[in-house]
C-alpha cells in the first residue's frame, strides 16, 4: 500500500527533518505534534498539526493530543475489511500509513544522578507507546519507525518500490516497535519499583525486567544434546565480551563464550602488560611481562598441560613475537584489544582458531563505563539470584600484618599479584606466585587443604619451584592445617582474608614457620 500519509511525533530529533524532506519528495502529507511541527515548519516542510488534524486541542500540558479515534482509528483500521473501511470513511477518519514515533527519554532521564521521582514521571510517555502499539499492531497495512537508525533503509525501499514498504520490512519494523515498548515499561517498572513505602529506594527492585538482545544461535550448549543461544544486555557495557569482533576462525561455542569471558573478565582487571590462560573457566596460567611476548611465555609456564585447548586472553596488541608463540600451541580462542597485520597473517594457517579484537573500555566513574558489570546473576531452580558485583579493589594500604615477619616491597607486589588473579579462580581458590607470574592454581575443591596440595603439585609437575613463592587465598583459612602445606611447599608470604574463629591459631602457625601474612578484610568466593 503507498504510504500517502505519515504521522511523526519525535522526543529524539535526529536525522528527522532530512527523513521529513525525503517522505514530501514522494508527496506524503505529514502530521506532527508541539516541537516536532515547529520544527518542521522552521525548516520550511509542509506539516499539520494533529490539533488541527482531530479538531481537538492539545490539552493538560500536552499530556493529551493524539488519544483520539481519528489518530488511533487512522492507524488500527483494517483495509481490507470492509466493515473497518465502511466504519472509517462514515466517521470521517483517513488513514495513517506510516508512523514515526521515539519516546520521552525515560531510561536517560532516570539514568541521571540527581534525578527526582517527579522528573521520571513526567518522563513516562503514554500517547508515544500508544500509537506504536496500535501502529505495530497493524502492520499489514501500516509502517511503524521507533528509531532514527531505520529511516534510511525505509526511503530506500520507500524509493525502489514506488513509495512502499514491503510486507517482511512492515513485520519487522513491528517487532521492533514491541520490543521497543517493552523495553521501554520494563525501565519503568525496575525504576518505580525500586522506591520503599517511605520514599527511599532500594537498589533491588520489587520486580525485575531483564532485556537481552540475541546476537546469535548457537550449535549447542555446555553438551551436545542442549540447545543454547547468545544474548546481550540492552546496552552492553564498553570493553565487554559481547562487544568483540571476531577476526577469523570457526564459530564460537556456548563453553568457547563461558570461557572466554572468564579470560578477558580477568586480563582486563589488570594495568600493566598481562596474559591469561583459561581452561574450564578457572586461570590455569596468568603473567605481567614487559611485552605480550614475555607474558604469554610466563602464564604458559604455569601449567602447559591445562593450556593445551585453552583461551588466551591479553591486554595488549599481539605482535608477530606473541602470535608466534601462541601458534605453537592448540588454543580455541584468542583475545586481545588489537593485532598488528604481521600477527593477523600468522593465525592465517590456523583457519580454526577464533581470534576476537576487543578495545578496552576507556575509563570512568561508574562500573559500566569501565566495562564492569553491575550486578551479577545466578538461575535457581524457578528462581534468580542477583547480586552487586565483586568490583572490590584493593591496595597497599587496606592491608593489615599480622605476623612477626613483614613482607618486602617486591613480596607486596607479588601478593597484591596473587590477590587479584585469586578473585577469578573457582572457591577454594588458592594461587601460589611469584616475579609476576603464577606458579601453581588450585581451584574449586570443598577443601582449601586439597586446593592447596594441588596447586603446590600442579608447580612440581611444571618444574616452578615454590620457594620464597607467595600465596593468596580467596576466603579465610578455618585451621592451621592449610598454611602448614603452603609453608611445607616453600611459600614465604600469604595473603587472605581473615575472620576465621581460628585467626590466632592460623597465624600463630604462620610465625612458627616464619611466613609473613597479611590480611585484606574482603573474601573473594567464586562459585
Amino acid at each position: 500500500m503507498t504510504i500517502k500519509r505519515a504521522l511523526i511525533s519525535v522526543s529524539d530529533k535526529t536525522g528527522i527533518v532530512e527523513f521529513a524532506r525525503a517522505l514530501r519528495a514522494f508527496n506524503v502529507e505529514i502530521l506532527s505534534t508541539g516541537g516536532t511541527a515547529k520544527l518542521f515548519r522552521d525548516n520550511n516542510i509542509p506539516v499539520i498539526e494533529v490539533s488541527d488534524y482531530t479538531g481537538f486541542p492539545e490539552m493538560l500540558d500536552g499530556r493529551v493530543k493524539t488519544l483520539h479515534p481519528k489518530v488511533h482509528g487512522g492507524l488500527l483500521g483494517r483495509r481490507d475489511l470492509p466493515e473497518h473501511v465502511t466504519a472509517m470513511q462514515t466517521a470521517g477518519i483517513p488513514n495513517i500509513e506510516l508512523l514515526v514515533v521515539n519516546l520521552y527519554p525515560f531510561e536517560a532521564t532516570v539514568a541521571k544522578p540527581d534525578c527526582m521521582l517527579e522528573d521520571a514521571i513526567e518522563n513516562i510517555d503514554i500517547g508515544g507507546p500508544a500509537m506504536v502499539r496500535s501502529a505495530a499492531k497493524n502492520w499489514k497495512d501500516v509502517t511503524v519507525l521507533t528509531d532514527a537508525s531505520q529511516y534510511a533503509a525505509v526511503l530506500a525501499e520507500m524509493k525502489s518500490n514506488g513509495g512502499t514498504t514491503s510486507q517482511a520490512t512492515r513485520f519487522a519494523l513491528s517487532v521492533a516497535a514491541f520490543n521497543r515498548i517493552s523495553n521501554y515499561d520494563g525501565a519503568i517498572s525496575d525504576y518505580l519499583s525500586s522506591f520503599n513505602a517511605d520514599g527511599t529506594r532500594n537498589p533491588f527492585p520489587a520486580q525485575t525486567n531483564g532485556r537481552f538482545v540475541k546476537l546469535q544461535d548457537l550449535r549447542y550448549g555446555e553438551n551436545p544434546h542442549q540447545q543454547a543461544a547468545f544474548y546481550r544486555d540492552l546496552h552492553p557495557a564498553p570493553g565487554s565480551l559481547v562487544t568483540a569482533e571476531q577476526l577469523q576462525g570457526k564459530e564460537l561455542s556456548y563453553n568457547n563464550i563461558a570461557d572466554a569471558d572468564a579470560a578477558w573478565e580477568c586480563v582486563k582487571s589488570f594495568d600493566s602488560t598481562a596474559c591469561v590462560i583459561v581452561k574450564h573457566a578457572n586461570p590455569c596460567g596468568v603473567a605481567l611481562g614487559a611485552t605480550a611476548l614475555e607474558a604469554y611465555d610466563k602464564a604458559f609456564k604455569t601449567d602447559p598441560t591445562s593450556a593445551f585447548g585453552g583461551i588466551i586472553a591479553l591486554n595488549q596488541v599481539v605482535d608477530r613475537n606473541a602470535a608466534e608463540a601462541i601458534s605453537k600451541q592448540f588454543v580455541e580462542v584468542l583475545i586481545a584489544p588489537d593485532f598488528t597485520a604481521e600477527a593477523l597473517a600468522v593465525f592465517k594457517t590456523k583457519a580454526n582458531v577464533r581470534v576476537l579484537k576487543i578495545a578496552l573500555a576507556k575509563g570512568g566513574n561508574s562500573a559500566w563505563e569501565q566495562g564492569r558489570n553491575s550486578r551479577d546473576t545466578k538461575r535457581v531452580g524457578s528462581g534468580l539470584l542477583i547480586q552487586t558485583a565483586d568490583n572490590h579493589e584493593i591496595s597497599l594500604n587496606d592491608l593489615k600484618i599480622v605476623t612477626q615477619k613483614k613482607p618486602t616491597p617486591e613480596q607486596m607486589h607479588d601478593l597484591l599479584f596473587a590477590w587479584r588473579v585469586a578473585k577469578y579462580v573457582k572457591s577454594n581458590a588458592i594461587v601460589f606466585c611469584g616475579n609476576g607470574m603464577t606458579l601453581g592454581v588450585g581451584a574449586g575443591q570443598m577443601s582449601r587443604v586439597d586446593s592447596t596440595k594441588i596447586a603446590a603439585t600442579k608447580a612440581q609437575n611444571a618444574d616452578l619451584s615454590l620457594k620464597n613463592s607467595v600465596v593468596a587465598s580467596d576466603a579465610f583459612f578455618p585451621f592451621r592445617d592449610g598454611v602448614d602445606v603452603l609453608a611445607e611447599a616453600g611459600a614465604s608470604c600469604v595473603i587472605q582474608p581473615g575472620g576465621s574463629m581460628r585467626d590466632e591459631e592460623v597465624i600463630a602457625a604462620a610465625n612458627e614457620y616464619g611466613l609473613a601474612m597479611v590480611l585484606t578484610g574482603v573474601r573473594h568466593f567464586r562459585h
